[in-house]
């Protein structure tokens, strides 16, 4: 009996969350805009001082601060559109940690009731209740790291990155839900910053390094991020002139089955993404067409729903400047890109496909939400609320994080 109801409850929230994945892929003149409503008790610590900005510590691993002044979590509501059946729509529920001060930007979605969050000022929350209370678990000591990264094997195993020059990027792993935390990496290279990680299974995983001696700097991982290593910079190609990584939504590396993983990147006079089919060994590059040329563009995230099919989501993250061309789509696992025939209207900063699905996905960014059903060609924007990073899990669940303690879970 009691499997039949935990089976029952499963079934139900799978048909919920997938009642909202549909909803948002209905025909352009049929949508409604995602409509947010908050629901949730907060239980997190409170929040240390600090605010997150400073240099390469923040949207861009080299700038300063991305989009510090992009308002208050309740005001950039997108307006249900009434519908003659009076049905809710499809929308952002959010989740509210309690943490206002607190920029998250790493986000892992393990399922519908499961997900971490890294943040600003060494935070770490994580809920197993889809997200009507979140527990603090920040590691001991780290109130002076920003947390840029977090990968979650389930509701106990986690690891998550800081970023920073030198000591700054570190890297920490729980076996016990975050009740305790091994320093499992510490960067002593003073022209090192590290910005986001990935990992192929349980085991193998990867983190990204800015250029150091001309080529990007990888660590690699087969033990689960218990322990890390330099991988050596031989396959590597010779980074261009100020190209760095973006440590904006964790989502500069990916990867998609047991040995591919790509890196995106900006800063340089062309945005390029590098492709690894041997587990970041060797490398190739590819250039896209989205806007580079100055510390403050280029791709800040990728999505790959298989070996071949990516997304790629960046432009300019300054305030009020134009992002052009912000999205580019690749079918040949990122050897050639292809830009989007109808862009975001604005820089986006993370992209997730949705669960199950050949030809949806999701991206965000401080001014809104945007949504294809084409593979990438064509976008539009379905709400005007601030993320950073965006997630959605096998069980139909998307989840999105970022400014002023915004966390928020997809709904209808």
């Amino acid at each position: 009996m009691r499997r039949r109801g935990r089976a029952s409850r499963l079934v139900a929230a799978g048909v919920a969350c997938g009642a909202a994945l549909a909803a948002l892929t209905v025909p352009a003149a049929e949508a409604r805009p995602l409509a947010h409503t908050t629901t949730g008790v907060a239980s997190a610590g409170q929040p240390g001082p600090g605010t997150g900005t400073g240099s390469r510590t923040a949207g861009n691993s080299r700038t300063r601060n991305a989009n510090p002044a992009a308002g208050s979590p309740r005001t950039h509501e997108a307006t249900r559109a009434a519908g003659g059946s009076g049905t809710a729509s499809a929308h952002w529920a959010a989740k509210d940690p309690g943490t206002p001060s607190v920029r998250f930007r790493g986000l892992a979605a393990v399922d519908r009731r499961t997900a971490w969050l890294a943040g600003t000022e060494g935070t770490v929350l994580r809920t197993t209740d889809g997200g009507a209370s979140w527990r603090n678990v920040s590691p001991p000591g780290a109130s002076g790291l920003q947390f840029r990264d977090v990968t979650a094997f389930d509701a106990r195993r986690a690891v998550v990155l800081a970023i920073g020059e030198g000591e700054a990027s570190r890297v920490y792993r729980t076996d016990d839900g975050g009740t305790t935390w091994t320093e499992s990496f510490r960067n002593t290279d003073p022209r090192a910053f590290y910005d986001c990680l990935a990992f192929f299974d349980r085991r193998h995983g990867l983190a990204l390094g800015d250029p150091v001696d001309g080529r990007f700097r990888v660590l690699s991982t087969d033990d689960g991020g218990r322990s890390w290593r330099v991988l050596p910079a031989d396959g590597m190609p010779p980074a261009l002139d100020g190209e760095a990584g973006f440590a904006a939504s964790g989502q500069c590396l990916v990867t998609a089955g047991p040995k591919d993983v790509w890196l995106a990147t900006g800063g340089g006079a062309r945005a390029r993404v590098l492709h690894s089919a041997d587990r970041g060994l060797t490398w190739t590059a590819a250039d896209t067409p989205v806007p580079a040329g100055d510390p403050a563009k280029g791709v800040f995230a990728l999505a790959f729903r298989d070996r071949t099919h990516g997304i790629a989501v960046g432009g300019d993250y300054r305030p009020g400047q134009p992002s052009p061309q912000a999205a580019a789509v690749t079918a040949d696992g990122g050897r050639t890109w292809q830009p989007a025939t109808t862009p975001p209207p604005a820089y986006r900063s993370g992209a997730a496909w949705l669960p199950h699905s050949r030809t949806a996905a999701l991206a965000v960014g401080p001014t809104g939400t945007d949504l294809t059903t084409d593979g990438g060609r064509s976008w539009r924007t379905i709400d005007t609320g601030s993320y950073d990073t965006v997630a959605c899990t096998p069980d139909l669940s998307c989840w999105a994080a970022g400014e002023q303690g915004r966390v928020a879970r997809l709904e209808r």
